[in-house]
């Protein structure tokens, strides 16, 4: 797919459902007592692998329209083995968090399977504390396919090696089944959207400054779940609108969870001008409207600590800084390299590409900011959703216009990105002719 140049972005717009808090709801739901309702949904190739993984466990999931389900649960233990592999398709957080939820349904087997992709993704980091639990799990060589013995479990307390919102979420929901309280030690504060519905469905949950602890539980009840709008799908058109000179753009109904939103951290310390305005909450989750203006950049540093904060948009990130003035640079984001791609690398790739100044170093990247319009060019995806919409966005800023490879991936996370990226450029071309 070709992307060509813009002027300015102007216009409003609202982004599909947040897609962490997606997945917890249909996984939350199938183990409800009853009925849970969920609004604004949203749907991708990834959020659709929870529905139908779900279902092939026992659940029935009606879908309204686009973004309305509704769930009727199986209860916290009563889910039950196809007899047949569970595929995960390329959903991360999928297969992390139902390993936790699968072992602990005592006395049955599974099996987890993914696509390349996924399979490429290490599981031992899932595995390894959930085997000091007690469960019984087979890996090939620390990747899927993943079988489970389902045992009963034992409480511990675990420190994550790495910072991770999938794995300490996959340990907190095996502690729902286990004997005595389990608690896990972040190195930094990741993603809480598991704790909060979690205790939205009536568990024991005790936060603490770098844990969170939680108690055995019997039942969730969780009734309604409306779904934010995805920071992580707003982030594209943030960074459009900030180097795009003259844009004025305003995004409705974003989660503003702060450990969802360390890119407006960093573009605040940039000199980006993003305002928030309309503050509200949207099931359970800080929420509100933000309004984007160009701004000339400066450069920055990225820390380990900021990592987790803004984990999918450290792709984004690095474009912005390679447009900014002086040099930045991204530090202890090993992380990066065990995602969909190794997106340090392909995040280099794309972007020296276009002509960028960046180099990759083993925790991150060192960007030479250059305050002009990249020269555009081609960049390959590696069928990675998150460097596809670089390169989009990449794109729009650029001199010349910028060819991806493999454009097609964005349905794992936002089917309808090219479709908005258009109405909104026709908007802007509207106003500046």
């Amino acid at each position: 797919m070709r992307v060509e140049p813009l002027t300015r972005l102007v216009g409003h717009l609202a982004v599909p459902g947040d897609k962490s808090i997606s997945h917890r709801a249909v996984l939350f739901g199938a183990l409800g007592d009853g009925e849970t309702r969920v609004t604004g949904f949203g749907r991708s190739a990834d959020t659709e692998a929870t529905i139908e993984a779900v279902r092939a466990l026992g659940v029935t999931v009606y879908e309204h329209d686009h973004d309305t389900l509704r769930i009727f649960g199986k209860g916290l233990r009563g889910l039950v083995s196809p007899g047949r592999p569970i595929d995960c398709a390329n959903a991360g957080t999928l297969v992390r968090l139902l390993t936790g939820i699968l072992a602990g349904q005592n006395g049955q087997q599974f099996e987890l399977t993914g696509d390349a992709s996924l399979s490429a993704r290490p599981m031992k980091r899932v595995t390894e504390p959930l085997s000091r639990m007690g469960a019984a799990l087979e890996t090939e060589d620390g990747h899927l396919p993943l079988g489970i013995d389902a045992r009963p479990l034992r409480s511990i307390t675990y420190e994550l090696p790495v910072a991770s919102a999938q794995v300490k979420s996959a340990i907190l929901l095996a502690g729902l089944y286990a004997t005595g309280e389990t608690t896990v030690v972040e190195p930094t504060p990741t993603r809480d959207h598991t704790e909060l519905m979690l205790e939205a469905a009536g568990v024991t949950i005790t936060r603490r400054e770098s844990s969170v602890t939680v108690q055995p539980a019997e039942r969730l009840d969780l009734g309604e779940i409306e779904v934010p709008g995805d920071f992580s799908s707003a982030a594209p058109f943030i960074i459009a609108a900030t180097l795009l000179p003259g844009s004025e753009l305003h995004i409705h109904g974003v989660n503003l969870n702060p450990r969802r939103t360390g890119l407006l951290t960093i573009l605040e310390r940039m000199g980006g001008r993003v305002t928030v305005y309309n503050r509200r909450r949207i099931g359970g989750e800080p929420a509100g409207d933000l309004d984007i203006r160009s701004a000339d950049l400066v450069a920055t540093t990225v820390l380990g600590p900021e990592v987790p904060l803004a984990i999918d948009e450290l792709p984004l990130f690095a474009l912005a800084a390679s447009c900014a003035h002086g040099n930045s640079r991204l530090r202890g984001a090993e992380e990066l390299r065990a995602k969909e791609s190794d997106r340090v690398e392909a995040t280099v790739d794309a972007l020296r590409s276009l002509g960028q100044h960046v180099i990759a170093t083993e925790d991150g990247f060192r960007i030479r900011g250059v305050p002009t319009r990249p020269r555009g060019g081609r960049i390959e995806s590696r069928g990675d959703h998150r460097i596809a919409m670089l390169g989009a966005i990449a794109a729009l800023a650029s001199a010349d216009g910028v060819e991806i490879d493999d454009a097609e991936c964005v349905a794992v996370s936002f089917p309808g990105f090219f479709e908005l990226l258009a109405q909104l450029k026709e908007t802007s071309e509207r106003q500046e002719a």
